[in-house]
């Protein structure tokens, strides 16, 4: 299967390559930045397999190397034309870049209908997190009160995150609470945490996740690319690729 990475520079981007190399089933065939355009993203990175070149241009990079799959860590709104063009050639784009509008998402994923094209919104790539937030939606049922407090590093530039808004629904839709508070908290030093606190008569639970390096989140970009192929609409989250976790 051979895979692209948007956003191919970046710390994300650059995790993915690495590990799209180190796959024996996957090939990386190329990537997308603003810079170092015509370089070899071996080169780049130092991987260990020939890996093709980085392209400025997405189209570009799609023309020259007709991927299966393009794994998207850019910045909002280079994420949405990353994903619809994708799309329109029927590759299926795992997009981990965030700040999508709801607008945004309805609007693709009526796109992803039309072309029958499988395709990946994953706020969390952490299969632990994606944990957390089933436990979440368990715990929702038990207590009368709930809040979320999500950390981040300093660079992530919206908030609340991508996860905490689909915990805060999730655990809405459990409970049938119209809402959910959610605390935001950017802070040098942290990669990816979160926190959903429960309350009840005499007690509290916390259900925390903590993403310490973001090599938390290469299984779950390795799960998404191997089963996106095999989707003919879009999916948010891993939940669909992890089985049944009732």
């Amino acid at each position: 299967m051979k895979v692209v990475v948007a956003g191919a520079l970046g710390r994300m981007g650059g995790a993915v390559c690495h590990a799209v190399d180190a796959a024996d089933d996957l090939a990386l065939a190329g990537g997308f930045d603003r810079i170092r355009a015509g370089e070899e993203l071996a080169r780049v990175h130092g991987l260990a397999k020939p890996s093709g070149k980085l392209y400025d241009d997405i189209t570009d990079l799609y023309d020259a190397t007709t991927p299966d799959v393009v794994v998207d860590f850019t910045v909002y709104p280079v994420t949405v034309d990353v994903a619809r063009e994708a799309v329109e050639r029927r590759i299926s784009p795992v997009i981990g870049a965030t700040g999508w509008t709801d607008e945004d998402v309805v609007s693709f994923e009526s796109m992803c209908d039309e072309y029958s094209v499988g395709a990946a919104l994953v706020p969390n790539f952490a299969i632990g997190a994606v944990l957390a937030m089933r436990f979440s939606e368990i715990a929702a049922r038990f207590f009368p009160t709930a809040e979320i407090v999500e950390l981040h590093h300093d660079r992530k530039i919206d908030a609340p995150s991508g996860t905490a808004k689909l915990t805060a629904r999730r655990i809405a839709a459990a409970s049938g609470r119209p809402e959910v508070p959610i605390h935001s908290v950017r802070l040098r030093g942290l990669v990816a945490h979160q926190e959903s606190l429960f309350g009840g008569d005499g007690e509290t639970l916390t259900i925390r996740h903590d993403s310490l390096d973001r090599s938390s989140f290469m299984a779950g970009v390795l799960l998404a690319i191997r089963n996106v192929r095999n989707q003919t609409k879009l999916t948010i989250g891993l939940d669909s690729y992890l089985g049944d976790l009732s």
